[in-house]
């Protein structure tokens, strides 16, 4: 089921062209705002947030010019073995548009941890977004919104996402990946 609002219709076709290209090379997730928005959340956003799975430079180079072959260019540099050894590789993230924008932008990083990996692994479809694209867990966008990234639009975001998907999460799971923010994620910082 597609939405039919106007000023997501380009944001909705921007992430699922962007991740029909990623899901051909590696797994993600898209996590953060966008997962609040796509499931109904009123509030606007300029870039979607999405986590990869590591990569070799070689197997990059091999998506980043796929991407430009459909359409998208990386802000940061149109040189893949640049913008691998001089952001992913030390945990930057890099932002793609279509060629020829400025917005909306994929911000996009590997996976920075086993908590990042185990997201990947768990990734879900989220039905009430009609979107063909893989989001984190519930629990995770929850978790890390309420834990880690902890701003009023976060909160609010997490809110959202728990009334949305009332009965459809894991409130143990939820206090468990908590658990592991703070003991991983946190402890690193």
């Amino acid at each position: 089921m597609k939405r039919e609002i106007a000023e997501r219709s380009i944001l909705d076709k921007f992430v699922e062209d962007f991740c029909k290209i990623i899901d051909k090379h590696v797994g993600y997730f898209i996590c953060s705002g966008f997962s609040a928005i796509a499931s109904g959340r009123s509030r606007g956003t300029e870039d979607i947030d999405m986590v990869i799975g590591k990569m070799s430079k070689a197997d990059f180079i091999i998506l980043h010019k796929d991407l430009e072959k459909n359409g998208f260019e990386c802000l940061q540099s149109a040189n893949p073995e640049e913008i691998y050894g001089s952001y992913l590789i030390k945990k930057d993230s890099i932002r793609y548009v279509r060629k020829g924008t400025h917005l909306p932008e994929m911000e996009l990083h590997f996976a920075k941890d086993d908590l990042d990996e185990m997201q990947i692994k768990q990734r879900i479809k989220m039905p009430l977004t009609g979107l063909d694209v893989f989001f984190a867990p519930l629990e995770g966008n929850i978790a890390f919104k309420e834990e880690y990234l902890k701003s009023d639009k976060d909160l609010e975001d997490a809110k959202h996402l728990r009334i949305v998907y009332e009965g459809k999460f894991d409130e143990g799971k939820i206090k468990e990946l908590k658990k592991r923010i703070k003991e991983e994620r946190l402890k690193e910082e």
